[in-house]
């Protein structure tokens, strides 16, 4: 099972020029088996393009399922965003606004580390970062 993150829906969904690398990595992983969003991720497209239920019903079109998180990806995320913030302190930037990363981001990546085998994101330096183990999965073009 694959978790797909916000940002690659984000391309398939938009007019973007990375919608056929999206959609080609999309494929090959549906083809491999369950490719799934989060209640996160469902939030977050709901959010940028509204109308929840037809965000489901387009979803649902593309092969994807949905898999809310369960409690132990809950207090991972957590961990993982404390964790951050620490870093930041230590760094010297945590007033700084660029790099701040909010809870939905570690949500999606503790879901994905826990609840699947792998993760379809753009974010990929971000995941591989925080979730190590963590399989993370870049569209790209041949």
């Amino acid at each position: 099972m694959i978790a797909i993150d916000t940002s690659i829906l984000i391309d398939l969904l938009g007019d973007d020029v990375r919608a056929d690398a999206a959609e080609a990595c999309l494929r090959l992983a549906l083809s491999a088996g369950p490719v799934v969003v989060c209640d996160v991720v469902v939030s977050e497209v709901t959010a940028g393009l509204g109308h929840g239920s037809e965000v489901m019903d387009v979803l649902e079109e593309m092969g994807l399922s949905f898999l809310p998180l369960d409690r132990r990806a809950a207090i991972r995320a957590g961990e993982m965003q404390r964790k951050y913030k620490q870093r930041l302190r230590e760094n010297g930037t945590a007033s700084s606004a660029a790099a701040q990363r909010t809870i939905p981001d570690f949500l999606v990546g503790a879901h994905a580390m826990l609840q699947c085998e792998a993760l379809i994101t753009r974010d990929d330096g971000f995941f591989r970062d925080y979730f190590k183990g963590l399989k993370v999965i870049t569209p790209t073009l041949p």
